[in-house]
């Protein structure tokens, strides 16, 4: 399960949550009786930068939820799946990636007049007046359930070091050998193959 953060002191207030924002659910119909619980299904626009710098949920596209919300003792579990579109580059070539995601993530939110031990309060998730806010869960669950590298395949060669071509594309595509620089002014001298040459010095030749 995941833990997320909530840093806030004594004197200051919780941040107001819209209920009509696409990823807060009003668990107050659900109540508090243990072992209630609530199916949900939507579908949502995907928030900003959802995924890492790489490959991610384009922003505005569609992601569609399932929840489920019950009610336990110190609050509301919520578990659910998140099914979206990714958009991206291969880390190696650079070629656009366009592919899926599922996702399956689960957060106990307590209660938050029930209280929270100081020493937990950085590692609990709280509703906020009978609200839940999904975006912070779903965050987690795409970053790290997306590759650190995307590829376009498992074996992408990537670019040419020299030139920057795809190798992909051209699985022959090579390089001369590069010259040294202390022979690159030989490269410059021609040499006339009929040219006669000089007769080594008489004393040469003895």
């Amino acid at each position: 399960m995941r833990r997320s953060a909530v840093t806030r002191s004594e004197s200051e207030p919780l941040s107001q949550l819209d209920p009509r924002a696409p990823l807060v659910l009003d668990t107050r119909e659900l109540g508090r009786r243990p072992g209630s619980q609530r199916e949900v299904s939507r579908t949502v626009q995907a928030p900003a930068d959802l995924g890492i710098e790489v490959l991610g949920v384009p922003e505005g596209s569609p992601v569609e939820l399932d929840l489920r919300l019950e009610a336990v003792m110190e609050g509301v579990l919520v578990t659910g799946t998140a099914r979206a579109g990714l958009d991206g580059e291969c880390a190696r070539c650079l070629e656009p990636i366009s592919d899926e995601i599922e996702v399956r993530f689960q957060e106990l939110f307590v209660y938050d007049d029930r209280g929270v031990d100081p020493d937990e309060e950085l590692e609990v998730s709280t509703l906020q007046d009978d609200l839940v806010d999904l975006e912070p869960l779903l965050r987690d669950a795409v970053v790290l359930a997306l590759p650190f590298q995307p590829l376009c395949r498992d074996d992408c060669p990537g670019l040419c070091v020299e030139c920057g071509a795809r190798l992909a594309d051209d699985p022959e595509h090579r390089h001369d050998a590069p010259v040294d620089p202390r022979w690159a002014a030989l490269s410059t001298v021609v040499v006339d193959p009929d040219e006669e040459r000089p007769a080594p010095p008489e004393d040469q030749l003895k």
